[in-house]
């Protein structure tokens, strides 16, 4: 479960972090100036192995971390006219800084995906039996998701790395485009699936802790627990706006504006929970981190 230890007490934490532009990349960043821990982001691009090696010499990190990586504009379905992009960020990028870190014996922690899945016979749709660590992915619907469960399976093999399989990601910052509720407030029509989500102002705290754990392997990265797109929508009402309201539609009528199908799932958080025993469930840490802080809005 870990990796020889970088971060020991004599020698202090210094991470490089490949993502500047994203959206996650950019939380670590500030994330890290809030809590004194030294950091750079790295210049080199993910496929082309000199660059990562010179970004290493350079920064002298004690850890690695990979935020960076092709999700689309606006969402996935570019990803399906897209695909050698796709691969050369996802699949080759992803690959090459693993095995430059793993040359270099430091410890990866890289920002996966969850939407490797999809709700099936043995998982049905608000059972509570979540897709566990070792499952294999069912869900190869959209490109995206294909090159990620592909990556996913090859860097089982890579014992430096930790891959964190994040999902629907949502933070306190209801402004920015790339949080799902924000994009579900957007939407003409939205689908009512209960899911598994990741509240990044909870989650991306403990990879930085998982970081000092050196720990690593595939970890399920979400909040304990499902929730749905309408039960965010009515929080979203009774704490943001009250005057919001939303129309649902079905899966079949989705289709009809979607190119590619999308992953609804729920994933078991056990393993990251006896981890980390603070972890809040979906619902709890949804209003903990996001509706609270943001309440004095309502009625705005």
């Amino acid at each position: 479960m870990g990796f020889p230890a970088n971060g020991s007490s004599e020698k202090p934490l210094k991470f490089l972090i490949y993502g500047r532009t994203g959206w996650i990349g950019g939380l670590l960043g500030k994330l890290c100036e809030s809590k004194g821990i030294d950091f750079e982001y790295g210049s080199g691009r993910l496929e082309n192995r000199l660059s990562l090696e010179s970004d290493i010499a350079a920064v002298k990190p004690t850890h690695v971390f990979n935020a960076a990586g092709v999700t689309g504009r606006p969402n996935v379905d570019w990803c399906e006219s897209h695909k050698v992009e796709t691969i050369r960020t996802n699949v080759v990028g992803t690959l090459t800084l693993s095995d430059v870190c793993r040359d270099k014996g430091l410890v990866l922690i890289n920002y996966a995906t969850g939407c490797i899945f999809e709700y099936d016979a043995a998982h049905p749709i608000e059972s509570g039996v979540g897709f566990k660590e070792e499952d294999t992915p069912n869900f190869t619907g959209s490109f995206y998701s294909k090159t990620k469960a592909m990556v996913e399976e090859l860097l089982k093999n890579y014992e430096n790395v930790c891959t964190l399989r994040v999902r629907m990601p949502i933070s306190s910052d209801l402004a920015n485009p790339r949080n799902f509720i924000t994009k579900i407030t957007r939407y003409d029509k939205v689908v009512n699936i209960p899911n598994s989500m990741t509240i990044l102002d909870e989650l991306l705290p403990i990879s930085i802790e998982m970081a000092k754990r050196n720990l690593t392997g595939i970890w399920n990265f979400t909040n304990p627990g499902v929730v749905s797109h309408n039960e965010i929508l009515e929080m979203y009402r009774d704490y943001i706006d009250s005057n919001f309201t939303w129309k649902n539609f079905n899966l079949e009528e989705q289709a009809k504006v979607i190119v590619a199908p999308r992953s609804n799932n729920e994933l078991d958080a056990n393993k990251l929970k006896k981890e980390f025993p603070e972890l809040l469930s979906i619902k709890e840490s949804l209003i903990k981190y996001v509706f609270e802080p943001n309440k004095k809005d309502v009625g705005a």
